[in-house]
């Protein structure tokens, strides 16, 4: 059985939180989703509310605290991400921004991503495709088709609607098949690790010149 590792990042900044709530549920639905293609599906929930002073003090001082670290490590080492952030001001709210930006550059290349977010009416939706898509696409990841945006009315009783549901079954599948079509991830990358040898650092090789 191959072993996956599913992070999920919610910006709410309330308790209780419509888009943690949303992030739950496109959680377990991708969860439901490769467990049912016979993967075993490690969770990781991210409330990035409990982090806010750490990742303030990280653009600061350029250096994570541990707890922080600890996150960025779990969320860049995962084979796939559910970002999901309430909509202020027609765009991402500043905490979710703040988070992304702190990590490693290139550390979420090719990596498969969910977007979703949560708003006050239905007009804010188009924000996920003009403000959160396009900061995936800078970041190099993949982001699956379907983007899921929930607005008040589509609850009933903190359960979604049909339409909602519908909506995260579909992006759950496309994620799920993203995350499939790649090995297991191995792990945040190492900021140390050398991508060249030495001789090559010094502008030299062992290949003899070309004459």
């Amino acid at each position: 059985m191959t072993r996956r590792a599913l992070a999920v990042v919610s910006a709410g900044l309330s308790q209780p939180s419509s888009t943690r709530l949303l992030a739950d549920q496109l959680a377990a639905a991708t969860r439901d989703e490769l467990v049912r293609r016979g993967s075993e599906v490690e969770l990781h929930v991210v409330d990035l509310r409990e982090y806010a002073h750490d990742v303030v003090n990280n653009m600061l001082t350029g250096f994570p605290p541990a707890a922080l670290r600890e996150v960025i490590d779990t969320v860049t080492g995962a084979d796939g991400l559910i970002a999901v952030t309430p909509i202020f001001s027609a765009s991402y709210n500043g905490l979710f921004k703040s988070f992304f930006d702190v990590l490693d550059s290139g550390s979420l290349v090719d990596r498969p991503v969910l977007i979703g977010a949560t708003g006050g009416t239905a007009r804010h939706s188009l924000a996920l495709e003009h403000a959160v898509r396009p900061m995936f696409a800078y970041l190099r990841s993949v982001v699956v088709p379907t983007a899921v945006f929930a607005a008040p009315e589509d609850w009933s009783d903190g359960t979604a609607d049909g339409a909602l549901r519908g909506r995260i079954r579909r992006a759950a599948g496309e994620l799920a098949d993203q995350i499939e079509r790649r090995p297991p991830a191995s792990g945040p990358a190492d900021p140390f690790a050398l991508t060249t040898d030495f001789l090559q650092m010094l502008g030299r090789s062992d290949d003899p010149p070309v004459s």
